[in-house]
């Protein structure tokens, strides 16, 4: 089940790395909600260098993710695998400038 969230960054774990290769980082995000939510996430094997690369505590990402479920000796468990984390697009709006005043002229070919 893929879903997406967006909010702001406020923690990032430490990196951990197991005897078999894989690798893991977590971290939380704010939701942008009425009523806001901290949510953890995961990011997992290849991703986990580039997500500690690219994002800080403090930004502001849209995240999509993953549900996973799993039981372990009779008890269940769910993880939020993110699988891309992005910015949140800018609109027009968002800057001052109401939209009908950005319009691209039409290309001469």
């Amino acid at each position: 089940m893929s879903l997406a969230v967006t909010g702001k960054i406020k923690l990032i774990g430490e990196k951990q790395t197991f005897d078999s290769g894989f690798q893991k980082v977590e971290f939380v995000l704010t939701t942008n909600d009425k009523y806001p939510q901290d949510v953890k996430f995961e990011v997992v094997k290849d991703n986990v260098d580039n997500f500690i690369k690219y994002n800080k505590v403090g930004n502001d990402v849209n995240v999509s993710f993953n549900l996973r479920g799993a039981e372990y000796k009779g008890k269940y468990y769910n993880n939020l695998v993110a699988w891309r984390i992005s910015k949140p697009e800018v609109q027009a709006t968002d800057i001052g400038v109401p939209a009908k005043e950005i319009e691209t002229e039409d290309l001469p070919f």
